[in-house]
Order: C-alpha cells, then sequence, then structure tokens
C-alpha cells in the first residue's frame, strides 16, 4: 500500500474521475452510443466518442482527429483542452460542440466524419442542433444565435436589452441548486425555439478576487442570498424567422384552499422558478414553483399564442420536490409526475404508483410506453427499475406485487443508466454501475448485454474496505474504516468523523467512490475514520428529509454524535472518545466547524472547508425550502448559525478546541466571507484558530499541487491535535 504516494495520485486523477465516461446520447434506433470520456485517468482533455457494432470509435476533441481512430492512450490526440458541452439532431448524425471557446460540428456517421470549425466568434456557449441537423443555436454574449450547418447565415434571434439581461442561459439558482442546465430547446419540427430570458439586475452584485493576484480586478456575481430578490425568468417562443411570442406564465398562485397562512408561517405565492421546459410533441411544457416551494405547475403551452393551461398541479405542506427527470410523458402521452406514497418519495405513472416503501431517485425516460427510473429499497444501493403497462414474463424478475415493475440491475451498489432505441426492437439501455468492486458501463439492448464501454479511471494506491453499519435508534447508514493493520485488542484509536451529511448527498452507499477512498488513507495512518448519513439525507424518506426544517444543524450534529457513541460501544475498546475529530468541506465544513463550537465536550479538533457559517449568507433556494424567509422566520437562521457561539462560550470555562478553516479565495458558491466572519468572530471571543487560505481556487479543490497538499496538511493537523502516532516508522516502512 504506497500511503505516501496516493495524495499525488488523488490529485493527478482529479479525484479519481478522470477517464470516466459520461454524458451518453442513446441514438433513436439504439445501434450507437455518443459519450464523452477524457484521454486517460490522468489526462484532462474531454473527447467525443461513439460506440458502435461492439467497438469505440473518436469522434472529436482534439488536433489530428480523425474517422477510424482507434481506442488507445494517445490516438488520435494532440494538444488542447479537448471538448466542452455537446448536443445531437434527432437521429444522433450530428454533433455540435465546443472546444476552446469556437464551436465545431462532426457528422457521426457516413463516410466523411471529420470535425468541422464553423466560422462563427466566440466564446460560444451550448450549441445545440436543430432536429433535422440544419441548424446550430447558441449562445455568445448573453444572445441566442442561430447558424446553419456549413456555417454561413450566422444571426442573432434574441439579443440581450442590458448587460444584465441574458438568453437562452439559466440564472445562479437554476444551474446551481436546481439542476437545471438548459434555458432553450428546439421544436420538433425545428421551427422554432422555447427561450428562457433572464434579467437579473435586482439581484444583489457581489465581487470575487484574488488578494494572491491585485492586478486582476474583481469578477462581478449576482447572487441571490437567502430574503433577497432571485433573477426573474420568462419565457418566449422564437421562429427561426426571429417572430416572437412571449408565454402567459402565471405569476402568483392562490392559498391553498384560500386560507390565509398560519401565525408565523412564511408564504410567497410568486411563481419565481422554472424547474423544468422541453417540447412535448408539438406543444411545450413547462413547470414552475412558487418562491416558498410550496407549489408547483405543470403547464402546456400554445405555441401559437403563448397562453398556458395546468396539465397538473402540485402542493405540500413543506415542501414540493419533483425528482430529476420528471415531469415526463409516455409515447401515448401517460404523464410521469412524483407521488407521496406512505413515507416514500415515489412516482405515479398515470394512474399507477411506484411500489410501496420504493425511494425513487430519478426518472431516466422512457422508451414508447415503458419508463425506466432509478430507485432504492435500501438507502445504501441504487438500482434502475423499468415499468411496463402489461406485465412480460422477458423483461426480468419483478420485485414485489406488482409485476410491471422489474428491478434491471442486481448486483449491490449505485446504479444509473440513459436510455433510447425504438419500442419496435427493443429499448438500448446504457448501464452505468459504480459498485464496491468496479465501475463498470454497460450497453443492453433488448435486455441483454451486447458490450462494455471501457472505464479508463487510474486503480486508486489504496483499497478501501469499509465496514457497514446500522447504528442507533434511528437506524443512521454508516461505515467504519479501520487500519488494515489493526488487530482487535490493540487498544483505542482516535477517532476522525468524515460525512457530508447535507440534503445534496450521501456519502455512505455501495458505491466504491474517491470519499471512500480518502477516507481508508486516513485509516492507514492510524485512526477509526466513521462517516455516517445522519437526517437531511435523501434516501431515507419524507419525513428523514424534512427533519432539519428550522434548523440545519442540531438534529445533524445529534445523529453523528449518536453514531459516533454506538460505533464505540459496538467495537469496544477500539475508539477512544477523548480524541475524536472531525474534517469536512462544503455543508460537512459547517458542521465540522459547528461540532468543535458547539459541543466541545464530545469533539476534540475539526477541519473545516468552505463552510457556510451564516446561513442567510446563502442562496434562496436552499436556504428558503428548509429556514423560511429570514425576515419572518428570522429564529431558524439563528439557530443555524456559527457566528452566535464563540461568544456565547467566551469566559464559560468551554474547552477551546483545534479548528483550521480552510477556503477557496475564488469560491463563488460559498464565498470566502463566510470564513473571514466567522474567523473575526473567534478573534473577537478570544478563541485560537487557524485559517488557510486558498489562491487561485474554487469551491472544488482539484488542482495538483493544492489538493494533494491539503491532503498532507489535515493530516498533520489532526496526527497534533489527537496525538496519533499511526504504526510504528520501521513497521510502516517494511510494508
Amino acid at each position: 500500500m504506497e500511503l505516501a504516494a496516493f495524495p499525488r495520485q488523488f490529485a493527478r486523477t482529479r479525484r479519481f474521475s478522470l477517464g470516466v465516461p459520461q454524458r451518453f446520447t442513446v441514438s433513436p434506433d439504439g445501434e450507437r452510443v455518443l459519450f464523452t470520456r477524457s484521454v486517460s485517468g490522468t489526462d484532462a482533455r474531454i473527447l467525443l466518442w461513439v460506440y458502435e457494432n461492439g467497438a469505440e470509435r473518436l469522434l472529436a476533441g482534439g488536433d489530428g482527429d480523425r474517422a477510424g481512430a482507434k481506442t488507445g492512450a494517445g490516438a488520435g490526440i494532440g494538444s488542447g483542452s479537448g471538448i466542452g458541452s455537446y448536443a445531437t439532431d434527432r437521429h444522433a448524425r450530428v454533433a455540435a460542440y465546443t472546444r476552446d471557446g469556437a464551436l465545431w460540428t462532426v457528422e457521426t456517421v457516413g463516410g466523411d466524419t471529420t470535425p468541422r470549425r464553423l466560422p462563427v466568434p466566440g466564446p460560444v456557449t451550448d450549441p445545440r442542433p436543430s432536429p433535422d441537423g440544419t441548424l446550430i443555436a447558441y449562445v455568445r454574449d448573453g444572445a441566442l444565435r442561430v447558424v446553419r450547418d456549413d456555417g454561413t447565415a450566422d444571426r442573432a434571434l434574441a439579443e440581450p436589452e442590458s448587460p444584465d439581461v441574458t438568453y437562452g442561459l439559466p440564472d445562479h439558482t437554476a444551474r446551481e441548486s436546481i439542476g437545471r442546465t438548459r434555458a432553450f430547446w428546439w421544436s420538433p419540427d425545428g421551427t422554432a425555439l422555447l427561450v428562457a430570458r433572464v434579467d437579473t439586475s435586482m439581484v444583489r452584485r457581489w465581487h470575487v478576487g484574488d488578494p494572491a493576484d491585485p492586478a486582476r480586478p474583481p469578477r462581478a456575481v449576482r447572487y441571490p442570498a437567502a430574503g433577497t430578490a432571485n433573477a426573474e425568468t420568462s419565457l418566449l417562443l422564437i421562429t427561426v424567422g426571429g417572430d416572437r411570442t412571449p408565454v402567459a406564465l402565471p405569476r402568483t398562485a392562490p392559498e391553498p384552499g384560500g386560507a390565509p397562512a398560519a401565525p408565523g408561517t412564511w408564504r410567497d405565492g410568486a411563481f419565481e422558478y422554472l424547474l423544468r421546459a422541453d417540447w412535448d410533441g408539438a406543444a411545450p411544457v413547462v413547470t414552475v414553483q412558487t418562491r416558498d416551494q410550496r407549489t408547483v405547475w405543470v403547464l402546456r403551452v400554445d405555441p401559437s399564442t403563448g397562453a398556458v393551461r395546468p396539465l397538473s398541479r402540485h402542493t405540500d405542506d413543506a415542501w414540493v420536490e419533483f425528482p430529476p427527470g420528471t415531469p415526463l410523458h409516455t409515447g401515448s402521452g401517460t404523464a410521469v409526475l412524483p407521488y407521496i406514497r406512505g413515507d416514500a418519495y415515489g412516482i405515479r405513472i398515470g394512474d399507477v404508483p411506484s411500489p410501496a416503501g420504493l425511494q425513487v431517485r430519478a426518472v431516466l425516460g422512457a422508451v414508447g410506453e415503458r419508463v425506466f427510473f432509478t430507485a432504492s429499497e435500501e438507502p445504501t444501493e441504487t438500482h434502475v427499475w423499468s415499468y411496463t403497462p402489461s406485465a412480460t414474463p422477458s423483461a426480468g424478475p419483478s420485485h414485489g406485487p406488482d409485476p410491471r415493475f422489474v428491478r434491471l440491475t442486481d448486483v449491490p451498489g449505485v446504479h444509473t443508466a440513459t436510455v433510447g432505441g425504438d419500442n419496435d426492437n427493443g429499448a438500448t439501455v446504457v448501464l452505468d454501475s459504480r459498485t464496491p468492486a468496479a465501475h463498470t458501463v454497460t450497453v443492453v439492448r433488448g435486455g441483454e448485454p451486447a458490450g462494455r464501454i471501457a472505464v479508463l479511471t487510474e486503480r486508486p494506491l489504496v483499497t478501501p474496505a469499509p465496514v457497514p453499519l446500522v447504528l442507533g435508534a434511528r437506524e443512521s447508514r454508516g461505515q467504519l474504516h479501520l487500519p488494515s493493520w489493526y488487530e482487535p485488542g490493540a487498544g483505542p484509536l482516535p477517532v476522525l468523523l468524515s460525512p457530508y451529511a447535507g440534503p445534496g448527498m450521501q456519502v455512505v452507499n455501495r458505491a466504491g467512490a474517491w470519499h471512500s477512498v480518502v477516507r481508508q488513507w486516513f485509516a492507514e495512518h492510524g485512526f477509526a475514520v466513521l462517516v455516517v448519513d445522519g437526517r437531511g439525507t435523501p434516501g431515507r424518506g419524507v419525513a428523514w428529509q424534512r427533519a432539519i426544517t428550522g434548523d440545519r444543524l442540531t438534529p445533524v450534529l445529534d445523529d453523528q454524535i449518536d453514531a459516533l457513541h454506538a460505533t464505540a460501544a459496538r467495537y469496544d475498546g477500539a475508539l477512544d472518545l477523548t480524541r475524536v475529530g472531525i474534517r469536512g468541506w462544503s455543508f460537512s465544513g459547517y458542521l465540522a466547524a459547528g461540532a468543535v463550537l458547539r459541543r466541545p465536550d464530545v469533539f476534540h479538533a475539526a477541519v473545516a472547508g468552505a463552510p457556510v457559517t451564516d446561513r442567510r449568507l446563502y442562496d434562496t433556494y436552499w436556504e428558503e425550502r428548509y429556514l423560511g424567509h429570514p425576515d419572518s422566520r428570522p429564529e431558524g437562521y439563528a439557530r443555524s448559525s456559527l457566528l452566535p457561539y464563540p461568544s456565547d462560550a467566551n469566559g464559560t470555562g468551554t474547552p477551546v478546541r483545534p479548528l483550521l478553516l480552510v477556503h477557496g479565495l475564488l469560491d463563488d458558491n460559498v464565498f470566502p466571507l463566510h470564513t473571514l466572519r466567522l474567523s473575526a468572530a473567534l478573534l473577537a471571543a478570544g478563541r485560537p484558530h487557524s485559517v488557510l487560505p486558498l489562491p487561485g481556487t474554487g469551491h472544488l479543490v482539484a488542482r495538483e499541487g493544492t489538493a494533494d497538499a491539503l491532503l498532507l496538511r489535515e493530516l498533520a493537523f489532526f496526527r497534533e491535535a489527537l496525538a496519533a502516532g499511526g504504526r510504528p516508522a520501521a513497521e510502516s516502512a517494511a510494508r
């Protein structure tokens, strides 16, 4: 086990993300699969590939691209950063993509598949061919433009009226919080586009600058912090000839039942969020949500007048949650919509609900009337499922009493898929499977494996060996990493908690992801490393996710402490509860800082990276969902803030625990002001602490020379703070 070399490998591979195939597109006939993948597990240049007839073929991405290039390191590859975004026409015969800001196209079939650069000025964003491939729509400088596939007749369809207006680009909330990365959509006949117009003039302007580079001017960012104005998003139908029709989106939703809000309850019925949009047949379908997130309407748009009519309305006393991929309509028009069944986030396909207890994660698509989705029966596993209106024995074994629902994956892990093909020849399913043993991508046609797409990631120098745990009265899922050299009865180890624990993702699963490898690396240096997914994390049901409403910190921290004590009781004598550290980034950085400030009786040291120390200074969509509006519900923000705690503890005899705060100075997700304000409060309260600024770094720390150095700095910090020595030096050298 090469512990010393691991941090460099971790950084060089960008958290083992290089070489992973992604962004799959299945052709309508199911015969071809387009995807992107970097050159290798250590070369970040992104290339566009096609999988066809059991083999991969390079399409585009580097100097010297040529038709028929073979798979392999360096085949057809030259200098350059590779491709950015790509999209295809209806038949996946023409792909448009960006490379270094320029617009390129490539034919995916036929004799001449040489990439062509179209002579339009850059930088180009989000190029998308029309359904027949004869036109390419794209965004430049906030204007939506269209050009012929031969590079002629480049023209603007919509140009911004001011510097604060864009056409065809999502705003910050849509991109970072809602997950909607698109902002224009072609009509099926290619004669018009549905286009989002975003006005950010009312949104607060913040600035991001790097003190390490004072010659570089700060960058202005429109950031909608909790309780402040959001961007205004409207929709237009624009023909390729330039005619415009505004979409008459509703402004506000009526109070549920017509009753006023209860005292102390924040209500805001303005439809400020565009969740989804696309064309369903000849008409667009759009999904909008109110500012308080308690109401969602799915609307069909009349393409000739812009008038809308509701297809469905959804309300909830907490918030309405639409899983990715919904709403969806099958070939016959059957709607696939979210549906809460008992305590499970499920879906309803027409009148048919998903099986009881099944937690639906995402809807993947439909081929004819067959609907594909991902769901969990056990929170640590996610599987691919399908629904067929009439049971088909050849589709696979059903799970549960309803034979129309079939689970397509069986190996424990985290699985997802991209689907396509046609109903007559059967679906083509690209299964993307992460298990403890491997990461594989399998192409399945007609229910049978047809081959694999290569995953080129490097094998980690450290092999994780987590022990799965179910902990405490709430049965929190956890994993414990012990050193491979540790023998039972050898004495207690210092403990290091390494959670995420936020509502955005799980880290306790059977995926064998990079964070599991990092936890094992810390364990090999002499720590018992524990990770726990407590309340608020996805995959455990409605009540579990809503338990953090009104308080983002206390329930999450309580679950970590309960799980820590339960683990120590189970492994009697192995965990030293007088030496407990916690580390984290983003939400878990907030949790780590909160742990040593609120519960220094339990936690003895923390590394807090990019923590949100004041929830009022994070974005509207995430914070108002759980805490409401800060003007009407200030108590939730006060309970969830880290800033009052340093002064509360000053002079009371509460232990002062070592705390290392880390922040990228170019972070425009969690701005550095969070760490700076907490540091100022700690300083004023007389509490020693350390601050590690990362120049030239944003929210994601992946650069070689920074990501590896940060791991080593954390290790040194915890070794000193917790007096962790690990294996004797001579014994380590012998390995």
